[in-house]
């Protein structure tokens, strides 16, 4: 296997290995985890391998989990099916930087993403390196968000286009997540900004060493979230995948934020993403 790296900041291309085999190969998939960590999203062409092999490998990370809104496939639980189609115009809206499912109480350990179908031109996914953009922050950034803690929620993200019965019992089922404004990751003691588009308040702030009047609360909380939030759009700390058939991603969403890029209407873009369960933000 040869790791090619892509960027400065993250993403690296692994050349020479088919994933089915780091199924029962344990040398092989340790490989893939030290990369993984290190460069904290993996790309690999040319990988035609079977659902039940995806799910396989995926599972070697850890058990998966279903997604409440985005279908799954009815015969592999756990690997969601994010297929948009020329023939739904709902399908025209796509997403903003954000962490996978960061809306639980146990955001995603990370995923792997595998196109099965895709526009000739266009729908590519940007991922963001979150420990870069955490170092980056001035040192007053940090020194003020060190103790704050935010609310992430699907009701707000997912949830805003259903009817309000419908909204509101998805909310019943997954109230918002409150989580760490800078996680620490559990693996690499790395420091991350974690904050995205799931994010939408910080829970804390109201505080005298904060405010100094009520009003103050209002614009410096939401100020300050949207300064955090948009450092993932700084290219600097990015790399962008463009997909083939059968090209496969595999990234940590601990550490990184992902954006799929809506520029491919009306064209057909079909992927599969094994999402696996990971442990609660400290």
């Amino acid at each position: 296997m040869r790791v090619e790296q892509l960027t400065c900041a993250i993403g690296a291309e692994l050349v020479g290995v088919n994933l089915a085999d780091a199924i029962h190969d344990d040398s092989l998939f340790a490989e893939i985890r030290t990369a993984l960590l290190k460069h904290r999203v993996l790309f690999l062409r040319d990988q035609d391998i079977s659902r039940a092999e995806h799910v396989a490998f995926a599972r070697r990370f850890g058990e998966l989990e279903d997604h409440p809104v985005a279908g799954s496939d009815p015969d592999y639980p756990g690997l969601v099916r994010i297929y948009k189609t020329p023939e739904n115009p709902n399908d025209r809206y796509e997403n903003a930087w954000h962490a996978d499912a960061t809306w639980r109480e146990a955001p995603q350990f990370g995923a792997v993403l595998r196109c099965v179908q895709c526009p000739p031109v266009g729908g590519d996914t940007m991922w963001a390196n979150m420990v870069l953009a955490y170092e980056n922050l001035p040192d007053h950034i940090k020194l003020q968000i060190a103790d704050l803690r935010a609310r992430h929620s699907i009701e707000a993200s997912f949830g805003a286009v259903m009817p309000i019965e419908k909204r509101l019992a998805l909310k019943a089922q997954y109230p918002d997540a409150e989580h760490p404004v800078v996680r620490t990751h559990p693996e690499t003691g790395e420091k991350v900004l974690f904050v995205s588009a799931f994010t939408t308040h910080f829970t804390n702030y109201h505080t005298p060493a904060r405010v100094r009047f009520g009003q103050d609360a209002n614009p410096g909380a939401g100020d300050l979230l949207r300064y955090l939030i948009s450092q993932a759009y700084i290219p600097e700390y990015q790399v962008r995948w463009r997909w083939t058939p059968n090209s496969i991603a595999i990234w940590d969403n601990r550490s990184t934020q992902h954006y799929a890029v809506m520029d491919y209407a009306p064209c057909h873009r079909k992927m599969e993403r094994a999402g696996i369960i990971g442990d609660r933000p400290y």
